[in-house]
């Protein structure tokens, strides 16, 4: 398990908000920086904003993770609810972006993001080489910064991305070979996206092994086992590798399996829910 949920931010992308702020030209930083999420991508760039001292706006669905809202606020940045969903959001910052001259930071098409949460898979190399590989897929920046890692590296390493059964659209599109938009109806807000992104999506085709889906009741049950077995709090969307994995046991067994637990930003509503069942 590759426990990216004891980060600064409770999550692996403030890897990748860092290595991407560090990469800004003092012109860039003092116009300040604006991003969409439905959370985790949201902290990593308010974290990162706090640490080179850049303004931030961080455009939010109504009714996100309160964890995750209240803690890019902690961290100074400027927090916008808009819309119904991750999409929503999105497509209101890159308009108030334009107008605005802010630097827009989008969650998965930025170079700089990829290279930035690749380093968690270089820190798993180091220790060893696993068979197989299991990152949970949003818009795919964790996924795709682990096939560049696993390919820079000459290792061996099967590379499957995993996906809620209820939120498909990256699963399609890898698919399918083209963008494609589809419902999002998944309560793991990590996964919650209506559309794929072209950058991780270009390096997946290229490199990823396979990609699974796991529905709603699968993620939840690994989330629990995740708590009870391993005493790690872990949000849904980083529950769906652990979900995947079990899914394939009879496959895997006998093999070196990394999952990658990419975030523990559950909030008490949702711990308790989890808990009822």
């Amino acid at each position: 398990m590759k426990h990216e949920n004891h980060q600064p931010v409770g999550a692996f992308k403030v890897r990748g908000g860092i290595n991407l702020i560090a990469q800004l030209g003092a012109e860039e930083r003092a116009r300040g920086v604006m991003g969409a999420s439905t959370g985790n991508h949201g902290q990593s760039i308010a974290y990162a904003a706090q640490l080179f001292d850049v303004a931030a706006e961080i455009f939010v669905p109504e009714g996100s993770n309160p964890v995750k809202v209240q803690a890019m606020r902690d961290m100074g940045a400027e927090v916008i609810e808009h819309g119904r969903d991750f999409d929503d959001a999105r497509e209101k910052c890159q308009a108030a972006a334009e107008e605005s001259g802010r630097r827009y930071i989008h969650s998965g098409n930025e170079p700089f993001l990829i290279e930035g949460v690749a380093t968690y898979m270089l820190e798993i190399l180091d220790e060893v080489e696993p068979d197989v590989v299991f990152v949970p897929i949003g818009g795919g920046s964790g996924a795709a910064g682990v096939c560049i890692a696993v390919a820079g590296k000459g290792a061996r390493t099967r590379v499957i991305g995993v996906q809620s059964s209820a939120a498909p659209a990256a699963y399609r599109s890898w698919k399918e070979g083209t963008l494609v938009e589809d419902e999002m109806k998944t309560e793991a807000e990590g996964l919650a996206t209506r559309t794929a992104f072209e950058l991780p999506q270009q390096i997946m085709r290229e490199h990823l092994s396979d990609f699974v889906l796991v529905d709603e009741n699968e993620i939840k049950d690994a989330a629990w086992n995740a708590l009870e077995l391993t005493r790690n709090l872990v949000e849904f969307a980083g529950a769906a590798a652990l979900a995947a994995a079990y899914k394939m046991r009879d496959e895997l067994r006998g093999q070196t399996v990394a999952v990658i637990f990419s975030g523990g930003n559950l909030s008490p509503d949702q711990l308790r829910a989890l808990a009822r069942r």
